[in-house]
């Protein structure tokens, strides 16, 4: 009996072995990793591309607690599409995994939105300017906040290696009041408030859209919020990769995305 696990057991490892093979040998079957939602319904455009490149992807929705960077670590995906710099650095620090960005995707920008207000210029002193208290999307507002030429934080400050909060603000260059609070209290409390930092997710489902309504937008240009195509390290020079990602920065998706989301997801390519 215990003979014939034994040749079982290498028989289905001779089997794997073959499928991987096959799979490498074959580089035009390509898994990509995805979140439900906006990705998913964008890499349904990027694989219609995809096949006049040469290639036949097939994305694959991720949903619940499932990590698609461990898949992609563990060789289950060719790619993922799903992140932004700062959580994939954090991913790869916490983790060990061996990954790297090959293309830039979207921007789902963080947007100022203000009832009362149609500029910061127009904010009085005292304003109430409320922001996320999670670190990452806390950072991003301060950063907007600096950009607009409110505040000032610490001298080496850099969004790509870290984050903000607010005792990294250095000084104020108007009078506002600070006031942080939950991500998805902000939309609902706008009100509450001269202006308040939105991520794109609540104030979409609030009727917002940061192109459009926001008072102050984050930039796209040298943004590491931007959302990346990811690959393993070993793979980022495979003959593949680059039609890929070709295919996801085409005018055909680009084109999707502008029409699709109306200026709450951005372009970065």
């Amino acid at each position: 009996m215990t003979q014939r696990l034994r040749v079982r057991a290498l028989f289905a490892a001779a089997l794997l072995s073959l499928a991987g093979l096959a799979h490498a040998a074959d580089p035009k079957v390509l898994k990509v990793g995805v979140r439900g939602g906006i990705d998913e319904q964008v890499w349904e455009v990027v694989t219609q591309v995809a096949k006049r490149n040469g290639l036949n992807v097939q994305p694959v929705v991720i949903s619940g607690a499932a990590s698609p960077n461990e898949a992609l670590n563990n060789g289950d995906l060719d790619a993922n599409s799903f992140q932004h710099i700062p959580f994939l650095r954090d991913q790869i620090k916490q983790r060990g995994y061996k990954l790297a960005i090959v293309g830039n995707t979207y921007i789902s920008p963080i947007a100022f939105y203000s009832k009362k207000y149609k500029s910061f210029k127009e904010l009085p002193d005292g304003a109430k300017v409320a922001i996320p208290n999670d670190p990452s999307n806390q950072t991003r507002a301060l950063v907007v906040l600096r950009d607009a030429g409110l505040i000032t934080l610490r001298e080496g400050f850099d969004p790509y290696t870290g984050t903000a909060s607010l005792a990294d603000v250095t000084g104020y260059k108007k009078k506002i009041t600070l006031v942080e609070s939950a991500s998805v209290v902000l939309a609902r409390s706008l009100e509450d408030v001269d202006a308040a930092a939105i991520i794109n997710t609540f104030a979409y489902q609030a009727g917002l859209i940061a192109t459009r309504d926001g008072i102050a937008v984050e930039k796209r240009e040298h943004n590491p919020y931007v959302n990346v195509i990811v690959v393993r390290e070993q793979d980022k020079a495979a003959p593949w990769v680059a039609p890929l990602v070709k295919s996801f920065q085409s005018e055909e998706v680009r084109q999707f995305i502008q029409k699709q989301f109306g200026g709450s997801v951005v372009p970065v390519f």
